[in-house]
């Protein structure tokens, strides 16, 4: 596939669901990705990137940010407490805000740093033992405490359970979102970004199908 079919894809999808063109943003997921593919990318025009390692991320994002200073990044992985100084100061957004501890690390370092990259929570939907995020049950609360520390909570993330019926995940982080006044949906990967646009998402998340397969090797 490629970055122009996922948009036009992207488009369609925006005008099924009867939603204003454009308002779904496009995170070109580069995890893993050679520096050549990216570029690529970038050079499309496409800025809006998401990234899972904070480490990989430094080894990248700088260097390309002075030739493509408009780029954004956004971290899609989960986030160690250790490395939030650096998260703060190079991720535009972070959507895996998943526990409290996380939320006083980051509203410290924001404090200190003077600068704020946008926060999504992540809602663990499915109640997965092995995945990280929020069980929907605490969202409201945790969502309370986010804001009393200052912290920018634009929206809520999920990733649904492999087996499930996604749109399911979905309507219950649009209802999440709804009732605590975020606007921000994070929600819809490569095999069901088209579903997640049906439901509202302003974030849908999307690698291989626009850099190919990745080689972990």
């Amino acid at each position: 596939m490629s970055l122009h079919s996922i948009k036009f894809r992207i488009e369609n999808a925006e005008k099924s669901a009867g939603v204003i063109k454009g308002s779904t943003q496009l995170l070109a997921v580069s995890k893993v990705q050679p520096n050549s593919k990216v570029l690529n990318v970038l050079n499309q025009g496409h800025n809006l990137f998401g990234e899972n390692k904070v480490q990989e991320s430094f080894g990248k994002w700088p260097m390309f940010r002075e030739s493509f200073p408009d780029a954004e990044v956004h971290l899609i992985g989960p986030l160690q407490s250790n490395k939030v100084k650096q998260a703060v100061e190079l991720f535009n957004a972070i959507h895996t805000l998943d526990r409290l501890k996380l939320a006083q690390k980051l509203s410290n370092e924001i404090q200190s740093q003077g600068k704020a990259p946008d926060m999504f929570i992540q809602i663990n939907s499915g109640e997965e033992d092995q995945k990280s995020g929020i069980i929907p049950s605490d969202a409201d609360k945790f969502i309370a405490d986010c804001r009393s520390l200052d912290l920018p909570i634009k929206g809520l993330m999920v990733i649904p359970p492999v087996n499930d019926e996604p749109s399911l995940h979905f309507g219950l982080l649009r209802a999440i979102a709804h009732r605590n006044g975020l606007a921000g949906l994070s929600m819809g990967m490569s095999n069901d970004f088209e579903s997640a646009i049906a439901m509202g998402a302003t974030h849908v998340r999307v690698g291989s199908a626009i850099f190919g397969e990745r080689d972990y090797s």
